[in-house]
């Protein structure tokens, strides 16, 4: 299977992590109008799974390091596969709560409040399980995140005082962003933390996202579909609904799932070298893309009162020296 070499490698690849994760919320505003978020979510969770599936069957059964994917699923234990299930669920609560969010708030908000909130809690859950980089350094980088998570829900009470849809997708994200923080670590623990040498029972990196997709992909007849029928705003739909969709919307959803799959594929890959915390610590910086289109290309604080554009170039500031500080915790 393909493993990265170096740190250099590693950082790179969480790069490429950050601009899909923070670019693949796009294809929700892209699909047609009208089209609901929880008819969204499925074809992006098929999307999650297709596209690990490829990384699979590619990248995970080629060259001479670790094993292919099939051997190594035929030989892993049932609790490395239970682990890497959970994480999947655990995500798909946390992304769908998240979805609903961007659909109530916009990507400006719902991203810098839920996904900060999950860099925040993802590095010290990751941290304490694999402590691997300068802790000054790391702890210093989040607590910039965290102001910068603040500076972004005080803009953004300030363009919503008095509405309570957008209280509701505020809350979303902070609930999402809590739970997001915990996924991770139950991938990591899956698999064997050194990809050149693989231990028994335990997962490559490429079966771990196979699993962790199917994780998602199972949770979500019990998740979005009680969504689908209790939803956060608006009247319910069902799967007639989906059915009825146009191409371009289904085409959407899959295209946004192989997206974040691809960041996640290589977040999981560059774990080896950077170590779990600073691989996901600098994947979330997916907020600073995202916060970047929500505010100059979706225009979505265009509305916003005077002195609003000042706390987002603080907050992005805030978040680019955080990101800075985690890069150089390694």
């Amino acid at each position: 299977m393909f493993i990265i070499e170096n740190y250099s490698t590693a950082v790179l690849f969480c790069f490429v992590t950050m601009l899909c994760w923070g670019s693949w919320a796009n294809t929700q505003k892209l699909a047609s109008e009208g089209w609901r978020f929880e008819l969204f979510y499925w074809d992006y969770v098929i999307g999650i799974l297709i596209t690990s599936l490829l990384f699979a069957f590619t990248l995970g059964s080629m060259g001479e390091g670790g094993r292919s994917f099939l051997a190594d699923y035929q030989q892993a234990e049932a609790s490395n596969i239970r682990s890497a299930l959970i994480g999947g669920a655990v995500f798909n609560v946390a992304n769908i709560l998240l979805v609903a969010a961007i659909s109530i708030a916009g990507m400006s908000v719902a991203f810098p409040v839920g996904i900060g909130l999950a860099l925040v809690v993802g590095v010290i859950v990751n941290y304490l399980d694999n402590p691997l980089g300068n802790s000054t350094s790391l702890f210093l980088g989040v607590a910039l995140v965290v102001a910068a998570i603040l500076l972004n829900a005080r803009a953004y009470r300030n363009m919503s005082i008095g509405s309570t849809v957008s209280t509701k997708g505020l809350a979303l994200s902070v609930i999402a962003g809590l739970l997001m923080g915990l996924f991770y670590k139950y991938v990591a623990n899956s698999m064997f933390p050194d990809f050149t040498n693989p231990l028994p029972g335990k997962l490559s990196p490429y079966t771990a996202v196979v699993i962790f997709a199917t994780g998602i992909f199972l949770s979500n007849f019990v998740i979005n579909t009680a969504l689908m029928y209790r939803p956060f705003v608006g009247s319910p739909v069902s799967f007639k609904d989906y059915c009825n969709g146009n191409l371009r919307s289904h085409l959407m959803g899959i295209l946004g799932g192989s997206i974040w799959c691809i960041g996640m594929s290589f977040s999981i890959l560059a774990s080896d070298k950077a170590g779990a915390a600073i691989s996901y610590g600098l994947g979330q910086g997916a907020t600073i893309v995202a916060a970047i289109w929500g505010i100059f290309i979706w225009k979505e604080f265009k509305d916003a009162p005077k002195g609003t554009s000042t706390l987002l170039n603080i907050m992005l500031l805030c978040y680019l020296v955080g990101l800075g500080m985690i890069i150089m915790a390694r």
